[in-house]
């Protein structure tokens, strides 16, 4: 089994070294060398058995990834980049564990941190950034994925409390979860408006189903969140959620995550196929002689380069506040997945038969993109968007 260990002649082609702060390089070297002596001997493992491997939780939180870019309570207050660049070096672990902490971090504690109370933030940010409470994010719905407005779970006022039915799923977490931060169309004098709330899975009436049977993602925890009339009091709703826009924005957190955690899966395909190319003799000479290898790892190397410059530009604008829109996250996300599917598919094919044992790691991570290559705006969805703003035409 080859673990990846051919990491310089990469890091030369891309040369984002010199652009890095030692901040940002600490945190990125800090989470790779975790990576390699923690998580990556296990993981084969876990993906073969359907399992998360919980108890790493501590030590995912003692590194400071759970909300890692909000700044205090309890969280590390990373830069963008220094966030991304954490993201990146876990998805080269595996998908399952960068969504594990993009769920907890981008779309629990951010709603949290920026639509909640002070005491909301007070109360549960900082045991989740000690990852003593986890969480999960319930939007999607059987029948509401792409189109999240058709959602039909319902929150009730019902005097000093809601009260909420509905079924969510696809939802990362949510077996594990303590919390969940549910989005509801709630009545008004004016009309049926979706609102954000905090809902502690332990109260009557909501259940977790565990989802099984994937064939993707599969060292990850998925599940439902099913709600039978579920009391919670009035002031578990997040006091500045206005709609749908608010939900979106949480998206958007998880889709900036998510365009740097390709890269790493990526790198470890790739990573793995070159090391690979250079041991395996065919014709007695290895097959990293070969034209068509060569060229196979130099237009994958070409890919990953450019992906990753397009997000470290990104992650300068984010932090600087200035010219960052949502299309552009919609046009890393859509081209970073792509990319990053079509590398583990090409590496797949350099290892030959090999390629499809989960010793290597091409074929988990290949199984994983199919996943994300979907969630979080599927690419149909992120090309509508970028197309809208092109065009000044709406063609959901």
């Amino acid at each position: 089994m080859n673990t990846g260990t051919n990491q310089v002649s990469l890091d030369d082609v891309i040369s984002i070294d010199a652009k890095l702060s030692d901040e940002e390089t600490l945190v990125r070297d800090t989470t790779r060398r975790w990576i390699r002596e923690r998580f990556l001997p296990g993981v084969p493992t876990h993906f073969e058995n359907a399992t998360f491997p919980m108890e790493l939780v501590p030590e995912i939180a003692e590194l400071g990834l759970f909300g890692a870019n909000i700044q205090g309570y309890g969280c590390a207050g990373m830069n963008n980049v220094s966030y991304g660049l954490a993201m990146q070096e876990l998805e080269y672990g595996d998908s399952g564990l960068r969504s594990f902490v993009s769920v907890q971090g981008a779309l629990c504690m951010f709603p949290i941190f920026r639509f909640g109370s002070e005491e909301q933030r007070q109360k549960y940010l900082p045991k989740m950034a000690a990852g003593e409470l986890i969480g999960c994010f319930g939007l999607t719905e059987p029948g509401a994925g792409s189109d999240p407005g058709a959602m039909t779970t319902r929150a009730t006022r019902d005097g000093n409390e809601y009260v909420i039915s509905g079924q969510k799923m696809w939802i990362t977490n949510s077996p594990a979860a303590h919390l969940a931060i549910v989005w509801a169309k709630v009545d008004s004098d004016d009309a049926s408006t979706i609102r954000g709330f905090i809902v502690d899975t332990d109260k009557a009436g909501i259940t977790c189903p565990e989802t099984h049977h994937k064939m993707s993602l599969r060292a990850s925890l998925t599940g439902e969140i099913v709600m039978d009339e579920v009391r919670v009091p009035a002031d578990a709703i997040l006091p500045e959620t206005k709609g749908l826009g608010s939900a979106l924005a949480c998206l958007n957190q998880a889709r900036f995550g998510i365009a740097w955690g390709v890269i790493g899966a990526a790198r470890a395909c790739f990573d793995e196929a070159l090391a690979y190319a250079k041991e395996r003799i065919v014709f007695d000479r290895p097959i990293a002689s070969k034209q068509l290898i060569q060229q196979q790892l130099v237009d994958s190397a070409t890919q990953i380069a450019l992906a990753q410059w397009a997000v470290l530009h990104l992650g300068r604008l984010k932090d600087e506040g200035k010219n960052f829109a949502p299309y552009h996250v919609s046009l890393v996300k859509r081209n970073n997945c792509a990319m990053a599917l079509d590398i583990a598919r090409v590496s797949r094919s350099i290892l030959g038969g090999n390629g499809i044992s989960v010793e290597f790691a091409a074929i988990r991570h290949m199984l994983n993109l199919e996943s994300v290559y979907t969630y979080e705006g599927t690419n149909e969805v992120h090309t509508l968007i970028l197309g809208r703003y092109l065009t000044g035409e709406n063609a959901f």
